[in-house]
């Protein structure tokens, strides 16, 4: 017989597109969660107490014990720090910071606190991915191909936050890529070179060309753009001595020398709010940085080449 328990309140931060197109559905779906308030300066959720800070909601809702983050990353490290320090569970949006130190210090901060700490991928849980991982986990590598395309005025529109330092550029999707290889194969990788083309009025890429290795010396090669208009390219493409694997739509799709995998329904950010419920009841954190570190590298590294003025 199933136990009941009572819903865990949670407030929600940040009322943009992702947060409407993905976590508001999940929350309402999941029974685990109960959302009890929402901070945004300029937006709000029909029928919700809203505060526009999130001190102020946390001044107000002492009942609140979690927090879900879908603000820009570049103030995503004070607002966490603020939740934590109250003795809320937090959940970051990706990527989880503007930088590797900011999540790493949160992690440490959840700790002292007695909190869960949540770095999400949502990547992670499209349908496909663990079950590449598991066909990929004691297989020999030849190489892989990564092709992450998309129209930013789209995915993106009006979001000025993403051209800004801290924004990430191309890489806010990208590292959704970088996300699922962190993920799925089998050897940990590192960047050897990376090309960025940058607008001339922004400061952050428009589309990359990565290049990786393993300690194998394994080719791994990731094309990341922007300016891609025919339907979004969302795909990785690993070539193995037994095999090809494919992950498409994002890792909704799998298929292993092009036959189709039946890996189930796409349920991304459902699967992330039960993976934060795991985690707060088991007094766990789930904090991997790798995937915006080699973002960090790519940045640091990468040959920066201006393009033409982009306007979102």
């Amino acid at each position: 017989m199933r136990r009941e328990t009572t819903p865990i309140a949670i407030g929600i931060v940040g009322i943009g597109k992702i947060a409407r197109d993905q976590h508001l559905p999940a929350l309402a779906a999941e029974p685990g969660f109960k959302l009890a308030a929402c901070a945004s300066p300029h937006s709000r959720v029909e029928g919700l107490t809203h505060y526009t800070t999130l001190e102020a909601m946390l001044a107000v809702e002492p009942a609140l014990q979690a927090v879900s983050l879908c603000t820009p990353p570049q103030v995503r490290f004070a607002q966490a720090r603020a939740a934590l320090a109250a003795g809320k569970h937090v959940m970051l949006e990706k990527p989880p910071g503007a930088s590797v130190s900011e999540v790493t210090i949160l992690a440490e901060l959840a700790q002292q606190h007695g909190c869960s700490l949540f770095a999400s991928w949502h990547s992670r849980h499209a349908p496909g991915v663990e079950a590449a991982r598991a066909w990929l986990a004691n297989r020999s590598i030849v190489s892989v191909n990564v092709q992450w395309k998309e129209d930013v005025r789209r995915w993106h529109p009006n979001q000025a936050w993403i051209w800004e330092p801290g924004g990430l550029g191309v890489f806010d999707p990208g590292i959704n890529a970088l996300s699922i290889l962190t993920r799925v194969l089998p050897q940990a990788f590192f960047l050897k070179s990376a090309d960025l083309w940058v607008p001339s009025n922004q400061q952050t890429p428009i589309a990359a060309s990565l290049a990786f290795t393993d300690v194998h010396g394994t080719s791994i090669q990731a094309e990341f753009d922007w300016r891609h208009d025919a339907g979004e390219l969302w795909q990785i493409d690993v070539t193995t001595r037994d095999g090809t694997l494919r992950l498409a739509q994002g890792g909704k799709h799998l298929t292993i020398d092009g036959v189709e995998v039946d890996v189930g329904p796409e349920r991304e950010y459902p699967s992330l709010y039960a993976r934060f419920l795991e985690l707060i009841a088991a007094g766990e954190s789930d904090v991997d940085v790798r995937p915006l570190q080699h973002v960090a590298d790519a940045m640091l590294l990468g040959r920066r080449h201006l393009v033409e003025p982009f306007e979102p």
